[in-house]
């Protein structure tokens, strides 16, 4: 968490709001989040540059820079880039890790409670390593179910796990993953090799469905997430296996199973109708 639902909408409200704003000041109070960059550099890039395009890969939130540098922020479990107008919560802007002053006076804000997520600043070329080693993107055209069953052919690992490989394809982790496998009635650990080409164009149906619909809802919030007004994510009302084991399955009535087997990370699944 975020995944790639949180981090669009993140960057969808920074793009509206913060295009063709001029940073004035960088403040770095917390410089552990920041990655191949250091405090006094990040400042001396970042001042007087201005604001383009925000936008998403994977689960990084890009932010694009007149200087033709990319500033990425990876949120992670408890991160959140936050507009402050004034009027931003002190127990927010105490988590302040990186805050960049605005030239119409508000500030956007790096918070994380746990410092787990990270901000870099890369170069043109940076760039396009990083992203070069990301997997494609569910919610791009080309992501067919043709093109997810090539992914998946030959590999023995956990569907599940191929799922969440950033490498393979980018911006989806546990829940969704979790979320869409139900979706399509795959069980989470069959080998990825072994669903054929139906049930790939049904997964990927799936993915992209459930990955629309918490879009359009703001994305997930448990606990930490929150969009960049501060505002907590309406999906986790829709959610159907993640969070829910122990639960009848909606389809079958059956009850969802928890477990830590496949991946060490929680995966719910129906026993009964996921084959």
């Amino acid at each position: 968490m975020p995944e790639l639902p949180e981090t669009e909408t993140i960057a969808r409200d920074l793009d509206r709001e913060l295009a063709g704003q001029r940073i004035v000041a960088v403040h770095v109070t917390r410089a552990d989040v920041l990655r191949e960059v250091r405090p006094a550099e990040l400042a001396s890039r970042l001042t007087g540059a201005v604001i383009g395009r925000s936008w998403r890969r994977a689960k990084l939130v890009v932010i694009d820079l007149s200087t033709g540098d990319r500033l990425l922020v990876q949120p992670r479990f408890t991160g959140a880039l936050l507009i402050d107008a004034g009027n931003l919560a002190d127990e927010e802007r105490r988590y302040s890790t990186v805050a960049l002053d605005l030239a119409d006076g508000r500030s956007l804000h790096y918070r994380d409670i746990r410092r787990l997520g990270t901000v870099a600043l890369a170069t043109p070329s940076r760039f396009a390593a990083i992203t070069n080693a990301l997997g494609v993107e569910p919610l791009d055209p080309a992501f067919s179910g043709a093109h997810l069953s090539a992914l998946l052919r030959g590999r023995r690992q956990a569907i599940k796990k191929v799922l969440m490989d950033q490498r393979i394809v980018a911006g989806i982790g546990n829940i969704y993953a979790n979320e869409a496998l139900w979706r399509a009635e795959i069980d989470p650990s069959r080998e990825a090799g072994r669903v054929g080409p139906e049930q790939a164009s049904a997964l990927r149906d799936a993915i992209v469905d459930v990955l629309s619909e918490s879009i359009a809802h703001r994305g997930t919030s448990f606990r930490d997430y929150r969009d960049a007004s501060g505002a907590r994510g309406g999906f986790v009302d829709r959610l159907v296996a993640y969070g829910h084991a122990g639960d009848p399955c909606p389809r079958c009535g059956h009850r969802l199973i928890g477990t830590h087997a496949i991946d060490g990370r929680m995966t719910v699944l129906c026993a009964h109708c996921q084959r």
